[in-house]
């Protein structure tokens, strides 16, 4: 399983990427939100993580930019913020967000809701065959 993590804090990637590492996920890590957005078009991961405020596109962006291509539009996607505001949640999951975590995390309820994630969209077929 590839999970590909879109954040802009060394700290908070070296912690996700560390912690999926350890529960078996392939880690694609992008600094930037239009990196991360061509990631998911083209490394097509199997998650999507996905930082709020960040360098170039929000998260929030990237994530509309993957449910508007067909390429990322079936790939799962967890928004992991400081913005906590209903106002926030509701404007991610409008975008197409899957789940939403809150910073700080507890390490292991990310790795589950990754888990239950990445199970949604094992039975995907790739349209390139």
């Amino acid at each position: 399983m590839k999970a590909l993590v879109v954040e802009d804090d060394v700290d908070i990637q070296d912690i996700v990427a560390s912690v999926l590492g350890r529960a078996g996920y392939e880690v694609l890590v992008e600094d930037n939100g239009d990196a991360g957005l061509v990631a998911a078009l083209t490394q097509q991961p199997d998650l999507v993580i996905l930082d709020w405020m960040m360098p170039g596109l929000s998260g929030v962006d990237v994530c509309r930019g993957m449910r508007a291509d067909p390429r990322a539009q079936h790939i799962p996607v967890l928004l992991l913020t400081s913005r906590a505001q209903e106002r926030d949640i509701d404007q991610a999951f409008t975008a197409g967000a899957d789940d939403y975590m809150v910073k700080p995390f507890r390490t292991r309820e990310l790795v589950s809701r990754v888990t239950a994630l990445a199970a949604k969209n094992v039975g995907r077929v790739d349209s390139d065959g």
